[in-house]
């Protein structure tokens, strides 16, 4: 399930360079990661379903101790990653990995980490890093794994010192007192969920309850040598620094047969004294005094969900400040009242001020603001008040006793009454205000979830008592432990040195392509497609007016997000009702082709692929004209040539018999879905097999098994020809069928031979004869146009008795054809009566 992860010298260590570079060249182009946010902490990025790696890496990475203890390992005992492929090195490559990424966590300016090369190192492959597994198993296994790696070093007790205590069970005879205890060695402790209300009482039921032995249960003392009653227990003997709570959160249903996750209230304290829980010893409070500093988080069911991690920072290496929701009521305006029910919805003013005023430092995004107001009224701003107001933009701009506008007018502030600009740490009326972001302990949580880092209360924990997102792993550390005052907002403490220098050189590297970046051209010119202006016709989307008319010119910056161009685009279309999608579009031979939609409107235009020049579909995701629409290359449209006798369709071109008409179908058609379309159910479909230079055509028929075959697994291109040919054309002289290979003749090189023939043998004689006509083609042998004319005269059992001869145009007999030349053979061609 975790790939390779104990065999740190087997070779899923060492993933071949080839895939490990794709995976980094598939970023060569892409946009520079985005620098740290306010916090100043760095997130993690999920892999697919990594989100339990992530919530446990986090932890590790603020557990101090833990954290430090494995920078004090020097390349001198864990070796060089450059050196993991020579067989002599004996290279560590867990550790060095975890090293080189807590480093990236504390101290590169970026978002978010890659835990692309730590799972290299684990042996993990593409399917492991989709797949979610468990967090509590992934705990014992990468312990398990980091002790194998790193015996023989001064670290090889860094997991048994800092996580292992130990368990004694005992039985005591009731009759002789004879105690009787096996002591085991913990990782963590695992607790119920089921039937108790928290983790106190769990700990009550397994270290301090008995479980008494008697009546017919009774139990065998080896002292006394007889059944006798006896009371079994348990208690903690070593308490480890670090003490990790597993919580049995998932159950099997017995009834149901089914897994099923308990999802009722139980409670775990921030602070806890597990004095009750050990064996009696003459020990000090403090060291059974524990404080909570890190909860995993389980949000789904049994089969399936998402981890994230609440921290406590213990070193405030992050900046910590009141969450959103706490800090909104410091800037509140008494004058501006929340909107109700009762809002005048016809007053533009009104409107924009209610949302300005719920939101954050009562600020927003030019460019969101017609979204919000949409989601507020139901109605956008340029189909409510455009015609009276003008354009939202200069609407603002003439309200500026109300609104002011910032970054180059790109973000809306609302103006507070009675104040130009009060300070954060007071309202609107002076009032001074609690310094929420005060850097005491209680106030340094953060809610790491994956790349998102976000500061929280420590309150905010008792959320997690319950419900389908809840606790699934505890982790406490002895409230005895204390930091040194160097370590405080230090996050350069104990690194090693050779990681400083490579992370100077990394942040160097990302400011450079940052001001490049920047820097570029970052203004594209979308081409937008309007789904009203195209029908589906022919496998394809076709225009239904002029170019001019339904396809949209639009600038616009391509670092900002998705969702901020679909918001500029309904603002372009005021007109526009229900959901929007926009997709990637390609103008192929056939017509219009759709390919990927747009989906995460948090993604930059950049990140998303969309360049200068692009074609992007503007549609309502479902349909055009009530006609589904297939999307990806899957459903490309080929365009084809279907030919058709000229019997069949009016229009042929001339002198070619056959009639050309383009279709586009789509590459994921099956052929007899196309001849069913055709509405030639009995139709022979033919592809070209042309002699290059021939005037004559060799069509090889598709046999029955290619009909259930696509249109791209027969390998059709654009431009590709198919004959559509009845049964009964192959009566004429234009078609002749020989075995799956259909030959035809233009009508230019295709002619009716008369033959005569007479008892006497003299062209013209007294005696009566007969004229037959025989279809004849020019690449024709004569010895076939003969065997014809004698069929047809039925003079088959005189066949050698007879020759075929020319009759020039003054009637008069040629010498005999040569059996072998063709019927064009020399001037033959001009004659068209033999005799």
């Amino acid at each position: 399930m975790f790939g390779n992860l104990f065999e740190e010298d087997d070779e899923a260590f060492m993933p071949e360079s080839a895939g490990h570079d794709d995976r980094k060249l598939k970023g060569k182009d892409c946009e520079p990661p985005p620098p740290r946010g306010a916090t100043n902490l760095c997130g993690i990025k999920n892999q697919g379903g990594t989100c339990y790696l992530n919530s446990l890496l986090q932890t590790l990475l603020f557990t101090p101790e833990f954290r430090e203890a494995l920078f004090n390992l020097g390349p001198e005992e864990l070796g060089c990653v450059e050196n993991k492929d020579k067989p002599e090195a004996n290279v560590r490559v867990i550790p060095l990995e975890l090293q080189k990424l807590f480093a990236h966590l504390l101290l590169l300016d970026q978002l978010a980490a890659s835990t692309t090369d730590l799972t290299d190192s684990f042996g993990w492959s593409s399917n492991e890093e989709m797949s979610q597994q468990d967090v509590q198993e992934l705990n014992r296994i990468l312990f398990s794994a980091l002790e194998s790696s790193l015996v023989g070093t001064s670290g090889s007790d860094l997991i048994q010192r800092l996580y292992h205590g130990t368990v004694v069970n005992q039985i005591v005879c009731k009759e002789c007192g004879n105690v009787s205890e096996k002591q085991e060695d913990f990782l963590d402790l695992t607790v119920s969920v089921n039937g108790v209300s928290g983790l106190e009482e769990a700990l009550w039921n397994m270290y301090v309850e008995e479980e008494l032995f008697e009546g017919n249960n009774l139990y065998c003392c080896g002292l006394c040598n007889n059944l006798v009653r006896a009371a079994k227990s348990a208690k903690l003997r070593k308490l480890p620094p670090f003490l990790t709570v597993s919580l049995l959160r998932f159950s099997f249903d017995l009834t149901k047969c089914e897994r099923y996750k308990e999802m009722g209230r139980y409670t775990f304290p921030v602070r806890i004294n597990l004095r009750p829980f050990c064996e009696k010893a003459e020990r000090a409070d403090s060291e059974y005094e524990y404080e909570l500093f890190s909860v995993i988080i389980h949000k789904g069911g049994c089969y399936g969900g998402h981890y994230h991690v609440y921290v406590k920072d213990i070193d405030h290496l992050g900046n910590w400040e009141a969450p959103e929701e706490e800090a909104k009521p410091k800037l509140l305006n008494k004058d501006v009242k929340p909107p109700d029910s009762t809002l005048e919805r016809e007053d533009p003013l009104s409107v924009l001020k209610a949302i300005l005023s719920r939101e954050e430092s009562n600020c927003v995004l030019v460019d969101q603001l017609g979204q919000k107001l949409l989601d507020k009224i139901g109605v956008s701003w340029n189909k409510k008040f455009r015609k009276q107001y003008g354009p939202i933009g200069k609407f603002l701009q003439s309200h500026t006793d109300t609104f002011l506008l910032a970054s180059n007018g790109t973000r809306v502030h609302l103006k507070l009454a009675g104040s130009a600009a009060p300070e954060p740490s007071q309202s609107a009326d002076g009032e001074k205000m609690v310094d929420l972001s005060s850097p005491s302990d209680e106030h340094h949580w953060f809610d790491l979830n994956d790349s998102i880092v976000r500061p929280i209360r420590e309150k905010d924990i008792e959320k997690q008592f319950q419900g389908k997102e809840s606790a699934y792993m505890l982790f406490y550390r002895k409230l005895e432990l204390q930091r040194p005052a160097e370590a405080k907002e230090n996050p350069r403490y104990k690194v090693p040195v050779h990681l400083l220098q490579e992370i100077e050189e990394e942040n160097g590297k990302l400011t450079q392509t940052r001001l490049e970046f920047d820097a570029s051209s970052n203004t594209v010119e979308v081409r937008l497609h309007l789904a009203s202006h195209y029908r589906v016709e022919n496998g394809a989307l076709q225009l239904c007016s002029s170019p001019q008319e339904s396809v949209l010119q639009l600038p616009f910056d391509r670092r900002k997000t998705v969702g901020d161009f679909r918001l500029a685009v309904y603002q372009m279309q005021d007109q526009w009702e229900g959901d929007m999608a926009l997709t990637v579009a390609k103008s192929l031979p056939a017509g219009l082709h759709l390919y990927d939609m747009l989906l995460d409107d948090s993604q930059s235009l950049y990140s998303a692929g969309v360049s200068d020049r692009s074609d992007l579909f503007v549609w309502n995701g479902r349909e055009v004209g009530g006609v589904s629409i297939q999307t990806g290359e899957d459903w490309e449209p080929v365009l084809l040539t279907l030919l058709k006798p000229m019997e069949v369709v009016e229009d042929a071109a001339p002198g070619s018999g056959l009639c050309e008409s383009p279709r586009g179908v789509s590459a994921g058609t099956t052929l007899g879905a196309l001849r069913l379309a055709l509405g030639r159910e009995e139709a022979l479909l033919c592809q070209e097999e042309r002699a290059q230079g021939s005037p004559v055509s060799g069509w090889r028929v598709f046999p029955q098994d290619d009909m259930q075959k696509t249109i791209r697994e027969l390998a059709l291109r654009d431009g590709d020809s198919i004959l559509i040919l009845e049964p009964q054309a192959l009566d004429t002289s234009q078609f002749t069928m020989n075995g799956d290979v259909v030959t035809v003749t233009t009508p230019s090189e295709c002619r009716w031979l008369l033959v005569s023939y007479s008892p006497g043998g003299v062209a013209g004689g007294q005696e009566e004869g007969k004229t037959v006509q025989i279809p004849a083609t020019g690449n024709m042998l004569l010895s076939e146009v003969k065997l014809k004319a004698m069929e047809e005269l039925q003079l088959q059992d005189q066949l050698s008795e007879y020759s075929l001869r020319q009759v020039d145009r003054n009637g008069k007999l040629l010498p005999p054809g040569i059996p072998s030349h063709t019927f064009t053979h020399g001037k033959s061609q001009h004659s068209e009566h033999w005799f």
